[in-house]
């Protein structure tokens, strides 16, 4: 493990707010099953748009959306780092190249969209407000998934620099203060409330991780190690549904990981969900209902995506000229 105390930066972000709706909060009944009872409305949807260099929480329940028409009501909240003078310190044209991950998270009541993207900036933004709480321009390694832990603190997983970092955010928004431990292929980062260990995830491991230390000088130590059952490990995602498990995608195939048995379970519909080269998953904790991201065929970017896939019931919701690369539902949960 390393400390690296680095130049503090200089930022201020600024957000366009449109917002119709808020995240649904219903309790899930199990991954595949959708509550029975009255009806739910559906979580809207967070999507890291290449195409627009922004991130977008999108309506669920309607099945296109265009950033371009906002008046058709689909977009409910955008957020871009790009032409924001606040930013100028940190090079958005560069940093802020093909956003990778948005995910809500809260912190003493107030809730935070975490962006990150692969030329480097990570970012905790006021949601739906402007407030900033921390951002940084994380270096070339490929930022790839941040999470927000109960202190303050901010961890960002970057697949290139094969690296997990724990930013010590808690003491300012410009600190850089980090410890970091090496991940070949480091893809996801998730803080488990249930185990309250830092989950990640690499190219042939999931890693489980101890944070020790004051909030102001973070240490981080690994407690434990399981191999991947097929390489190139991508995303991570609690699953909603079942506590005590987590969603892991891989090259191959959608696993599901259970927490407390160290080891990989079967779960409802994997016949159908698990496919390769899934950029993000996850259940809707209001409806049970699962969304997947995966590449589309024939796209301009190789990885990217106009279109994403519902399961139980099935469906499909498209974003017009969109490249989308990771999609996620707008809760804050993440039993």
């Amino acid at each position: 493990m390393h400390r690296l105390l680095t130049t503090a930066l200089a930022v201020t972000l600024t957000a366009a707010v449109t917002l119709t709706t808020t995240a649904g909060t219903a309790t899930a009944h199990g991954t595949g099953h959708r509550p029975r009872g009255r009806a739910t409305s559906p979580t809207p949807i967070a999507t890291a748009d290449q195409a627009t260099r922004s991130v977008h929480v999108l309506k669920a329940s309607q099945r296109t959306w265009d950033t371009d028409d906002r008046t058709a009501g689909g977009v409910l909240w955008s957020w871009t780092a790009d032409g924001l003078e606040e930013l100028a310190d940190l090079d958005p044209a560069s940093s802020w190249k093909n956003p990778s991950e948005a995910k809500l998270r809260t912190l003493d009541g107030r809730r935070y969209l975490l962006a990150t993207a692969s030329g480097g900036l990570a970012a905790v933004v006021g949601y739906p407000g402007r407030e900033i709480y921390w951002a940084a321009r994380t270096g070339t390694g490929n930022a790839h998934s941040i999470d927000l832990l109960p202190d303050g603190n901010v961890a960002v997983a970057a697949s290139t620099g094969g690296y997990v970092r724990l930013y010590a955010a808690s003491t300012g928004r410009r600190a850089t203060w980090h410890t970091e431990v090496p991940l070949p292929g480091a893809h996801g980062v998730h803080w488990d409330p249930g185990t309250r260990l830092l989950w990640a995830l690499g190219s042939r491991d999931l890693i489980a991780l101890r944070v020790g230390g004051p909030s102001d000088d973070p240490d981080l130590t690994v407690v434990h190690r399981t191999p991947l059952p097929t390489r190139n490990g991508h995303d991570l995602a609690p699953v909603l549904g079942h506590r005590g498990r987590l969603w892991v995608t891989t090259g191959s195939a959608v696993y599901q990981y259970a927490t407390a048995r160290h080891g990989f379970v079967d779960y409802p519909l994997r016949s159908r969900i698990s496919a390769p080269g899934v950029k993000s998953i996850g259940d809707d904790p209001a409806t049970g209902r699962i969304l997947v991201a995966r590449p589309e065929p024939g796209h301009a970017c190789e990885w990217c995506t106009s279109v994403l896939t519902l399961y139980q019931p099935d469906g499909t919701r498209r974003l017009l000229h969109g490249a989308m690369y990771k999609a996620r539902w707008w809760t804050s949960r993440r039993d």
